[in-house]
């Protein structure tokens, strides 16, 4: 049994879908274009957020000692990234001294 509808809810200007209506409906990217040109549609169908990275980084489980742990996060919020920039630092210097051998 279908729940009545509270009547202060009710938008006659704004009625519910019919399965009609879906069958009738577009992308936003045809009609926007339809109604403003590519270049304002263009601008509203860009996606949000950030842009996908090239080299994301990767999630791992790493264990470390107490020592590293408590040293680098006694030093603040940021202390992953300060670790990672320890080990990346670290890999440039050994891949370096590779290359001289």
């Amino acid at each position: 049994m279908r729940k009545k509808p509270n009547p202060e809810l009710i938008d006659d200007e704004n009625p519910e879908w019919t399965e009609e209506d879906f069958k009738r409906a577009r992308p936003a990217s045809e009609v926007l274009r339809e109604q403003f040109g590519d270049e304002i549609a263009n601008e509203l169908l860009k996606p949000r957020g950030r842009p996908p990275l090239d080299n994301p980084k990767e999630r791992i489980n790493i264990r470390l000692s107490h020592e590293v742990v408590h040293h680098f996060k006694e030093s603040g919020p940021g202390w992953q990234s300060r670790i990672d920039s320890v080990l990346v630092d670290f890999v440039k210097r050994e891949i370096r001294r590779q290359k001289r051998q």
